[in-house]
């Protein structure tokens, strides 16, 4: 299938996901969401809103129950689908790092292109070293995880991400587990993948973050995407009252 510029990276199309038996409790309630190429698109809300969910969804770490997501066109969600398959074209940077600690940060990192895409251990080391000078990584390529600072932990993290040369990146909370000094070098990476033109879905707490780089930011709430638009119009003027309350507390904390 040929894809172009005016098609989204990402579709979702009235998902629905719920955890427990007979209805339980339902996270995501009928999203519809198009993120375009070479866009970012930060998904905000209270802790519990679904944003999580809806990432793990789209890596099909989670399973739905209704709806459909679409890669470039093609319904992932299809029972037919190798996840394995669909994994190769979309990278993710948790907020734990998930690093393993018994590999060198270099080994980390060429672990996905050698073992799930047949990459060769020369092609794959060049890129990985190439990848962590350009994250200021260089000289901890040889060390191992516990070796590094949290910032550090997570820009290797990132370079994982990007060594499979990844469709799509999503990004959750990738802040939320480091010391506030070192939660601006990790943005200053994400903030250079923008400009560089790599397609992003992200799930932040960091609202002036989402303001300044993201080209779409969704209001999530109790699993619906309530609001939706540009930075200027979502946290400018926003439209519903739950969006109101929720970045009145966020601007009284000192957040925006």
């Amino acid at each position: 299938m040929t894809t172009s510029d005016a098609d989204p990276v990402l579709r979702l199309q009235s998902v629905r996901k719920t955890y427990g038996k007979g209805g339980g409790t339902v996270v995501l309630r009928d999203v519809d969401l198009d993120v375009a190429p070479h866009t970012v698109t930060a998904l905000i809300g209270a802790s519990g809103s679904g944003k999580s969910t809806l990432l793990r969804c789209v890596n099909l770490l989670e399973e739905i129950d209704d709806g459909a997501i679409l890669l470039d066109g093609v319904d992932i969600t299809d029972p037919r689908t190798d996840p394995d398959q669909v994994r190769r074209r979309i990278g993710v940077v948790f907020q734990a790092y998930n690093l393993f600690p018994h590999m060198s940060v270099l080994d980390n990192v060429t672990l996905a292109p050698r073992r799930v895409h047949g990459v060769g251990r020369a092609e794959a080391e060049g890129r990985a070293r190439e990848l962590l000078e350009r994250l200021g990584l260089g000289k901890k390529a040889d060390e191992y995880p516990d070796r590094l600072s949290g910032g550090q932990q997570q820009r290797a993290a990132i370079v994982r991400a990007l060594a499979v040369r990844p469709r799509l990146l999503l990004l959750d909370e990738i802040t939320a587990a480091l010391d506030p000094e070192l939660v601006g070098e990790v943005l200053s990476v994400v903030r250079d993948l923008k400009d560089e033109g790599m397609t992003m879905v992200l799930a932040t707490h960091e609202m002036g973050f989402a303001r300044e780089v993201a080209d779409q930011v969704c209001f999530l709430d109790a699993g619906v995407v309530l609001e939706r638009g540009t930075p200027a119009e979502v946290f400018g003027a926003p439209q519903q009252e739950r969006t109101q309350q929720f970045l009145s507390r966020i601007v009284e904390a000192g957040r925006l």
